[in-house]
C-alpha cells in the first residue's frame, strides 16, 4: 500500500521511517496528483493554522475533502484537529471528517508538553501500554456515541476510530511501537477490499 503523510508541514519524517519499518511506502503529499495516488493518508502533527493555511495556498482542501469520502484519514495531534467537526479555544476551520469538538493546546503551551504511558485497547487486541507523546495536544470535549475510543486520558478519549478513520491527540510516531500504525494499515486494507466488492 501506499500511504501518503501530508506533507506541507510538521512531523512528517518519523511517519515515513515507522512506515518503511513495517515494510510499506510512505509517501509525501504536497501536491492533489499525490494524494490521489494514495491508499490512506496520515495528517500529521504541527501547527493547525498554518497547515490550512498552506492546503489552501496549495488547492489541497477540495481534493482532501473528497479523498476522505472514500479511503481512511488519520490525524494526529494538529491533524487530528483539521480532521473534528468544530474546534474550539479559538475556533477554526476544519473538515469534519469526524463528529468531534477538539479543544486547542487543551494541556498548555509548549514548556506543558508531557509523555504519559498509558494503556490503548484496539479491536482484536489485548490492551497494551503506549508511550503518549502530548505537545501542545488539543483534547476531545465531544464525540459520536457511533465512535469507538481505543485510549483515555483524564476521561478524555486520546485516540479514536469512527468508521474509517483514526484520530490520535498524541504523537505515536515520536516513540518505537508500531501497533497503531500496523492498526491504520489495517484501516485502510480493509476499505481496499470494501471498494473491491
Amino acid at each position: 500500500m501506499r500511504i501518503g503523510i501530508l506533507a506541507l508541514q510538521g512531523a512528517v519524517t518519523p511517519h515515513l521511517r515507522l512506515l518503511e519499518r513495517l515494510g510499506e511506502a510512505g509517501v509525501p503529499v504536497r501536491r492533489a496528483d499525490e494524494l490521489a495516488a494514495c491508499d490512506g493518508l496520515i495528517m500529521p502533527g504541527g501547527e493547525s493554522s498554518t497547515m490550512l493555511n498552506l492546503i489552501h495556498h496549495y488547492g489541497l482542501w477540495q481534493p482532501l475533502a473528497d479523498f476522505a469520502q472514500a479511503r481512511s484519514v488519520w490525524g494526529v495531534c494538529a491533524g487530528s484537529i483539521l480532521m473534528a467537526s468544530t474546534v474550539t479555544h479559538p475556533t477554526q476551520e476544519s473538515f469534519g471528517m469526524i463528529e468531534a469538538t477538539l479543544r486547542r493546546n487543551a494541556y498548555g503551551r509548549q514548556n506543558e508538553s508531557f509523555i504519559a504511558c498509558l494503556p490503548l485497547r484496539l479491536p482484536g487486541q489485548p490492551p497494551f501500554d503506549q508511550e503518549c507523546v502530548f505537545i501542545r495536544a488539543p483534547r476531545v470535549e465531544r464525540w459520536s456515541p457511533k465512535a469507538l475510543v481505543l485510549g483515555e486520558y483524564d476521561a478524555h478519549p486520546i485516540a479514536l476510530r469512527a468508521g474509517r478513520h483514526l484520530l490520535t491527540t498524541f504523537h505515536p510516531e515520536l516513540g518505537s511501537d508500531t501497533r497503531l500504525h500496523e492498526y491504520f494499515l489495517t484501516l485502510c486494507g480493509a476499505q481496499a477490499i470494501e471498494a473491491l466488492a
